[in-house]
């Protein structure tokens, strides 16, 4: 049984924000000061990442470890109410995740996926592996 009720409930899950999370913009705020121009949820690119750099053909997606399913196999049963509805809708979402990934590597993209709490407890790190691939990315451009 929710500890809450469902109109509270209702306005918990209205705030959560798709575009534009805490996490999202502070990893693209690191991003900037260091010099880096992309863009933010470009639609012209399958899947809508989160930011592109799309001369480099690099898309970055930050996901939220509840909507995409992160450990999902012994996670899954921690949801107590409307089960089959997020167990279904999550499992879709990780589906999608590997579709996009599909598509895009298809067409020579990379694709850097970094889950929420890892950009929060190691942005550093990230930031360092967004920096090798687009150094990586500019290196092969200036071979041709």
């Amino acid at each position: 049984m929710d500890r809450i009720t469902p109109l509270q409930r209702s306005k918990i899950m209205r705030a959560i924000r798709s575009t534009n999370t805490k996490v999202e913009v502070r990893l693209a705020k690191a991003l900037w000061h260091l010099g880096y121009r992309y863009r933010k949820n470009n639609r012209t690119i399958f899947g809508t990442p989160d930011l592109t750099f799309k001369k480099l053909k690099i898309a970055i997606f930050v996901d939220s470890e509840f909507f995409h399913g992160k450990d999902w196999e012994n996670q899954k049963d921690r949801v107590k109410t409307n089960t089959e509805f997020w167990q279904k809708k999550i499992e879709r979402n990780m589906e999608r995740d590997v579709e996009v990934n599909t598509n895009l590597e298809s067409q020579n993209w990379k694709v850097l996926r970094f889950w929420s709490a890892e950009i929060e407890k190691n942005l550093e790190d990230c930031i360092a592996k967004i920096q090798s691939e687009i150094i990586s990315k500019q290196n092969q451009k200036s071979q041709f």
